[in-house]
């Protein structure tokens, strides 16, 4: 069953994170593409920044851009086609490769907003090991199935993370005083204690990004 996923990813070798952190007030969003090639490293950008060349000198220094080509500038935003440089770590690769798309990108913050559409959660634990094997931080928002019966929210949850969370909900790990220790809930699914922390710690921060806070997953 595919999904949508909504998440925030942030890493200084992010393309055009640079540029970002150095322009206050820039707004960068991916213009949609009907097709992209596998490892493609061109991609049309709309930019909205009211001087242009003060723009165009950060782009010259930003070390995730090797090219850059003007295709229109009207009223303080251009289109760019950009052409990273092979330090550039880009998230749409992987997106790629487990044959998924890429239906929104825009920044926020130091980093991006993603929106993803993914064939299944195996498509999206693809996509978070290459993140963590390459440093970037990813924290899922939300994430929706997309079948015809309507949508339906996991509140940003890893199955990992919502196994972890009921069994310790169930046995009464948040209760007060607690009726079973961190390492007791471990034992019930047969993880350590440092992966059952891990799982509740992500687990409640995701849970919490979904539901009550309104920083859409920037820190």
């Amino acid at each position: 069953m595919s999904i949508i996923v909504r998440s925030y990813i942030e890493h200084e070798q992010l393309a055009l994170v640079p540029t970002l952190r150095e322009l206050e007030g820039i707004k960068i969003r991916v213009v949609a593409q009907g097709t992209t090639s596998p490892g493609t490293t061109v991609f049309p950008f709309l930019i909205e920044y009211d001087d242009r060349a003060e723009l165009e000198r950060i782009l010259d220094d930003d070390p995730t851009v090797n090219e850059y080509k003007l295709v229109d500038w009207t009223n303080g935003a251009g289109i760019y086609y950009i052409e990273h440089t092979p330090e550039t770590k880009l998230i749409s690769t992987v997106v790629t490769n487990v044959s998924g798309l890429l239906v929104h990108t825009e920044t926020k913050g130091n980093g991006w907003l993603i929106r993803l559409l993914l064939p299944d959660r195996e498509a999206l634990n693809s996509i978070w090991k290459y993140a963590n094997e390459n440093d970037i931080t990813l924290d899922i928002i939300e994430i929706y199935s997309n079948d015809d019966a309507g949508t339906e929210m996991s509140y940003g949850l890893t199955e990992e993370q919502m196994i972890a969370l009921k069994t310790a909900y169930d046995k009464g790990y948040f209760q007060e005083p607690r009726d079973i220790s961190l390492s007791q809930v471990a034992d019930e699914i047969g993880v350590s204690s440092t992966a059952m922390s891990g799982r509740l710690r992500r687990g409640v921060r995701n849970l919490i990004a979904a539901t009550i806070s309104e920083d859409d997953g920037e820190e």
